[in-house]
C-alpha cells in the first residue's frame, strides 16, 4: 500500500495546536453537539516533541472551559495485538455461542457530565493488522460487539516513517478517516507550558539561552540519549525531585539528553552560583544586577520560577518588578512575558499592580516579538 504522505497536512506547534482543537471541542460540547462530529485527529511527529503531553492539555483546557471532568485513556497500540482491542472470546452463558470480554479500554463513564479522550499512541508503530483493528474505533468507533459512548473523542498520534523509529506506512484506508496534523517543535511554545507546569528553572534557563537544545532528535544518527522536549522534563523531574544541584546530577543528565549537551548544561548552570538571592528581590531588599548575558537569562528563569511559587503574594511579585526596572529593557520585557506564562489570565492579575502597569506604558511596547 501506498504510504501517508505529510507534505499536504498542515504543521502547528504544540500550542498552536492543543488551542486550535481545544476550541473546536469545546464548541461542539458548548453546542451539545456529539464529539464524533470531528473526524477523530491523527498527530505525527518526531519522538518527544509533545504528542502526548499536548492530549492532557487540550483534556485539562476542554475541563477548564466546559466544566466537565475529562478522563484520559492512554493506549500504546505498540504493545497491542488485534485480539487485545476486540477482547477475549468465551462462552455465553448456556454455551451455545462465543461472546467477546469487552477490553479495558472500553470502560468508560458516558455521563453526561463526563468527556473521554481515547489516546491511541504509537499508532504508526502498530504492525498493520492492529491498525486495520483500530478502523472500526477511527470511523464507527466499534470493534466487534463494543461501541465506544457518545462522549468519547478519539486523538491518535505517532512517528513519521522518515524518522527511523519503529513506524509502518499508514494504509490510505485508515488515513482517509483522520484528521491529520504535524507537530512541530516551537521554543516559543513549549516555554509557555513549561513555566505553567513548574519545569525546573535551570532547565527553563539554560534552553532560553540554547533555544537550539530544545529538540536535538535527529534522524539520521544512532544516539540513544538526545535532547527533545519529553527528555528535558525528565532532567527537570530530577532537579525539582531528587536533587538540584546539577553537577551531582550529571551522570544522570547526561544518560538522557546525552554527553555533549549535559556538558554545557553543567558548566551553564555554575552561574547560578553568583545570583542574588531570590528572597532579597522579592522582599524588596536593594541588591546587586548581573551584567552578563547568560547571569540575565539564569536570573529571569530563577525569578520567574520563584514567582511561580509565589503567585499570590502580589506584594512580593510587586518588588519583582520594581527590581526589573533596573533591567536592560529586553530583558525586562522577556521577564514580564514569562510572568504571565504563569497561569492562564495572570496577566489580570499583574494589571492590578500600580508597577506592572507603569512598566507596561514605558517598556510594554516592546513585548511584540521578544523571546
Amino acid at each position: 500500500m501506498n504510504d501517508v504522505k505529510l507534505s499536504n497536512i498542515p504543521s502547528m506547534t504544540v500550542d498552536k495546536m492543543v488551542n486550535r482543537l481545544s476550541d473546536a471541542y469545546t464548541q461542539l460540547i458548548q453546542n451539545n453537539l456529539p464529539v464524533k462530529t470531528m473526524p477523530s485527529v491523527m498527530l505525527w511527529g518526531p519522538p518527544g516533541v509533545g504528542k502526548s503531553q499536548a492530549v492532557r492539555q487540550i483534556a485539562g483546557a476542554i475541563e477548564t472551559r466546559t466544566g466537565k471532568k475529562v478522563k484520559v485513556t492512554d493506549v500504546r497500540l505498540l504493545l497491542f495485538n488485534p485480539i487485545d482491542l476486540r477482547g477475549i472470546p468465551t462462552s455465553n452463558a448456556d454455551k451455545t455461542l462465543a461472546v467477546w470480554l469487552k477490553p479495558q479500554i472500553f470502560q468508560m463513564d458516558d455521563s453526561e457530565d463526563i468527556i473521554n479522550i481515547l489516546f491511541l499512541d504509537e499508532i504508526s508503530a502498530a504492525p498493520q493488522s492492529v491498525q486495520a483493528a483500530a478502523y472500526q474505533i477511527t470511523l464507527d468507533r466499534v470493534v466487534g460487539e463494543h461501541r465506544l459512548p457518545e462522549n468519547c473523542i478519539v486523538i491518535a498520534a505517532g512517528n513519521r516513517t522518515t524518522d527511523k523509529s519503529v513506524a509502518f506506512k499508514m494504509p490510505k484506508a485508515l488515513a482517509n478517516r483522520l484528521m491529520h496534523i504535524e507537530v512541530e517543535g516551537s521554543f516559543k511554545s513549549w516555554k509557555k507550558w513549561a513555566i505553567g507546569a513548574g519545569v525546573n528553572d535551570k532547565v527553563v534557563g539554560f534552553l532560553t539561552f540554547r533555544q537550539n537544545y530544545l529538540m536535538g532528535f535527529d534522524a539520521g544518527t544512532d544516539d540513544l540519549a538526545f535532547a527533545t522536549p519529553r527528555s528535558w522534563e525528565m532532567v527537570s523531574n530530577l532537579l525539582n525531585g531528587v536533587n538540584s544541584n546539577v553537577e551531582k546530577m550529571y551522570a544522570l543528565i547526561a544518560g538522557i539528553v546525552g554527553t555533549g549537551v549535559a556538558v554545557e548544561f553543567r558548566t551553564w548552570a555554575k552561574i547560578y552560583r553568583d545570583l542574588p538571592a531570590m528572597e532579597d528581590i522579592f522582599d524588596g531588599v536593594e541588591t546587586k544586577m548581573p551584567t552578563n548575558t547568560d547571569a540575565m537569562y539564569a536570573l529571569i528563569s530563577s525569578m520567574t520560577y520563584y514567582a511561580r511559587e509565589h503567585k499570590d503574594d502580589m506584594r512580593r511579585i510587586a518588588n519583582s518588578i520594581r527590581y526589573a526596572f533596573r533591567m536592560p529593557p529586553d530583558f525586562s520585557t522577556v521577564l514580564l512575558k514569562d510572568y504571565q506564562y504563569i497561569e492562564e489570565g495572570y496577566k489580570q492579575k499583574l494589571m492590578s499592580l500600580p508597577e506592572f502597569v507603569k512598566w507596561n506604558q514605558q517598556v510594554g511596547s516592546l513585548m511584540n516579538g521578544s523571546v
